[in-house]
């Protein structure tokens, strides 16, 4: 167990994120801490006196220390095991965000969740915690959210799996969905009508399927072609849909090393403008520039311009580069920071103040959350050129009513 702390806010949220670059980290983390006493010395005999009345504020209490003078949020993250690289680097990021805001009312406690999320939920709760940031994975979600119901806590989860929303359980993470159906769009607003797919097996790819042909459908053009594969046939299933139909553009519904292996024969079924799409999964990998075949590809995602100054930091902070989820922890607890300031310390977190309209800025730009607890993002589309990508559409900076 951990806690972070910061310092007192003295400005708006929405200024916090034009100038937190400008911010000068302060404050400490407050751990939890063992006193050892020293060794007894040697007395005389004393005269035995009555003890002092006992104070009120004074009360020992079991767990971690009480404090009335912040509202206590519990991090839900694996900080053991196979995911604990991700996980810890969203911790730091939730501390890194309330040293930037200097924010004093809010005390973040850190729960593994590899040790077994429902546990962690239920010692969260225990010690206090009237809202949860996390889990990371839907099963973990899944586990947490029963109990957090029961106590009237919500859970803020990172996770993209939109099922595991509901019941007073929010996903932030990047829905696949969204991502695609911003792309398609761009792709229709630049003349493309006929449509592609290549899907990897299994859920991710069954969800993303579903949404590319809705997208397709919404935007007016028709899909030719839609082709499943297993782990190492994407080529053979480029083959199988380059016989099909013409198409101007094909969704690889996979990494970028997919896409590349798939490049070449796609676009000999197409013709010289055919483009390739890619998902949110490309928003998070560094290489796509070097990838000479996806040169011209396109994909949406959250934007990069202000992560990238975020990293910088993170790195100067922590000495190593964060993970590209971590993000999600910094704007968790950013929004959490922006409602606190109507948040009576001991009261109820406010979640009807999640579903505000006009949504929350942070690293990864603007979102809010709609009638089905799920982040909707205003996302930017990205071309792949040589060294990297270039904004071709740019993300709204907020949402119009």
């Amino acid at each position: 167990m951990a806690e972070a702390v910061g310092r007192p806010q003295r400005a708006p949220m929405g200024r916090a994120i034009g100038r937190w670059l400008a911010i000068v980290a302060a404050g400490a983390l407050a751990a939890c801490q063992t006193i050892v006493p020293r060794g007894a010395e040697r007395a005389p005999p004393a005269r035995v006196e009555a003890p002092p009345p006992a104070r009120p504020d004074a009360e020992v209490v079991a767990g971690i220390p009480r404090d009335d003078s912040r509202n206590r949020v519990a991090l839900l993250v694996p900080l053991s095991g196979s995911n604990a690289g991700v996980g810890q680097s969203i911790a730091n990021a939730t501390m890194l965000a309330l040293l930037d805001t200097q924010n004093r009312s809010v005390r973040i406690t850190n729960y593994d969740t590899a040790t077994g999320a429902a546990a962690a939920a239920q010692r969260a709760i225990a010690e206090g915690a009237q809202l949860i940031l996390g889990p990371l994975l839907a099963e973990d979600v899944r586990a947490v959210t029963p109990i957090a119901r029961a106590a009237r806590v919500p859970v803020l989860s990172f996770s993209n799996d939109t099922e595991v929303a509901g019941g007073g359980a929010y996903v932030m993470g990047y829905i696949p969905a969204q991502s695609v159906g911003r792309v398609v769009d761009y792709a229709r607003s630049r003349g493309i009508t006929s449509f592609a797919g290549l899907v990897p097996n299994g859920l991710y790819g069954q969800r993303t399927s579903t949404a590319f042909l809705r997208a397709v459908e919404g935007a007016g053009g028709e899909v030719v072609s839609l082709q499943t594969y297993g782990r190492g046939q994407v080529a053979a299933a480029a083959s199988r849909l380059a016989a099909k139909a013409p198409y101007g553009a094909v969704l690889v519904a996979d990494g970028s090393a997919s896409a590349a292996a798939a490049a070449p024969v796609v676009k000999r079924g197409g013709n010289a403008g055919t483009r390739l799409l890619g998902t949110e999964l490309w928003n998070s990998e560094a290489n796509l520039g070097a990838r000479a075949a996806l040169q011209g590809a396109w994909y949406a995602g959250v934007s990069n311009n202000l992560y990238r100054q975020y990293a910088a930091k993170y790195r100067t902070r922590f000495g190593a580069a964060p993970y590209r989820l971590s993000s999600l922890g910094y704007d968790a607890v950013l929004l959490t920071v922006r409602i606190a300031r109507d948040w009576r310390v001991g009261a109820p977190f406010p979640e009807a103040r999640l579903r505000d309209p006009d949504g929350f800025s942070g690293i990864d730009g603007a979102f809010r959350f709609g009638r089905d607890n799920v982040a909707e993002r205003a996302l930017e589309v990205q071309e792949v050129r040589a060294g990297g990508s270039s904004v071709v559409s740019p993300a709204p900076s907020g949402f119009g009513r």
